[in-house]
């Protein structure tokens, strides 16, 4: 069976009700529908509807679209770029 590395992509994440919240997950309000009371974040995807709990990352993809990634994946995935 052939082997594959995940080409190196930048992505803008940031963490679920942890981290400030950027510019352009403000202006997706219709890509997400919030649960106030308990923290949770339900995004639209094209593979359906994720739910984000707090303390995951979402994510925007090279393309725009946006998803929800746990943390252990996404540490596993993805490293800093730069001194951000």
């Amino acid at each position: 069976m052939a082997k594959y590395r995940k080409k190196p992509v930048v992505i803008e994440a940031f963490k679920w009700l942890t981290d400030e919240v950027p510019q352009w997950w403000t202006n997706i309000s219709g890509e997400f529908v919030m649960d106030v009371t308990q923290g949770h974040v339900f995004i639209k995807t094209l593979e359906g509807t994720m739910r984000a709990e707090p303390g995951d990352f979402i994510i925007q993809g090279v393309k725009g679209e946006i998803y929800a990634c746990k943390p252990d994946i996404f540490e596993a995935t993805y490293e800093l770029v730069g001194g951000e």
